[in-house]
Formats: C-alpha cells, structure tokens, sequence
C-alpha cells in the first residue's frame, strides 16, 4: 500500500454543499441567505455581533493573575502514613505506589504530620524540615532525589599585589 492508495472508508465523507450554483442545486439564487436585509449582503456582520448590546466576551470577567506553567505539583504524604512499612524498609516512589499512597509519575514530598515510629530509608523528591527531623530522630536516613546541588563556593584568586 502507497500514500496515493489511501482512500476514506465508504460512507464516512460527504461532497460539500456547492453553493450559488444555479437553482437545480437547491442553494443557488440567494444561496440560502432569504432576501434582502444585512444578512444578504456580502459583508453582513462580524462573528460574535449581539445586534449593539454588550457581546459576552466582554460582559464576562478576565481572570486575575496568571497560571505558573513551572509550578512543582507534589504528591503529598505524611510521615503518619509510613508507619504501615516495616521497620529498616526502603520507601520510594515505587513502594509508596505499591501500597496506594501516592499514584505513579508524580513526585512526592513527605509531611512531618503525625509520629515516626520506624527506622526508615526514605527517597523522595522534597520533605520537609519537620518530617526529616522525625525520621531521623527515629533512626532513619533520607534521601531527597533531584535535589539542587549547593553553589560551591570558588576560592577567589587573589590577584597579586601592585606594589
């Protein structure tokens, strides 16, 4: 099969309307426009035209603001939630998925909301400060994935001195 063998399936495309093409076409004379009036003229009006009262695009209220098409959107968990994991248990994005905490494809930021009872091995994508604190004070690591690396700070060269 070639390009030019491509053909629509029967049935699923109609001839357009040919309009203004005589009277035997049943659209010609006035090609459906009735009369006269604005309507018959070739200019009628603009789309969107209520006939001088105020058109809805600009009755209706702009939004403030603007939408952010950078902003992170995080899946959130709470460390209370993590107590269902055995103690010295790896939790990541796939052991989360897996116990129907968090759906798959989206990062995850734990909560410091409620207690940590376990020892833990967290890899996430963000937490916060409560939460890591609770981990680790319960014996636990955590590993924060994709995390931006510190500016190291360059030794600035001291130029040699004019004397």
């Amino acid at each position: 099969m070639q390009l030019h063998d491509l053909k629509p399936a029967p049935g699923s495309r109609r001839r357009p309307q040919r309009i203004g093409r005589g009277t035997g076409s049943g659209r010609g004379k006035t090609s459906g426009r009735g009369q006269k009036g604005q309507n018959a003229r070739s200019e009628g009006f603009r789309l969107g035209f209520e006939g001088g009262q105020m058109p809805l695009a600009q009755r209706i209220p702009k939004l403030p603001g603007f939408k952010n098409p950078f902003k992170k959107v995080y899946a959130v968990v709470n460390i209370s939630k993590l107590s269902r994991f055995r103690d010295g248990s790896r939790v990541d994005a796939k052991a989360l998925a897996e116990a129907g905490l968090v759906k798959g494809g989206i990062e995850i930021k734990i909560l410091g909301a409620g207690r940590m009872k376990r020892k833990l091995t967290v890899e996430t994508h963000a937490i916060s400060d409560s939460a890591r604190d609770a981990i680790e004070k319960a014996g636990g690591t955590v590993t924060v994935l994709n995390a931006p690396k510190e500016a190291e700070a360059k030794p600035q060269s001291e130029s040699p001195a004019t004397e």
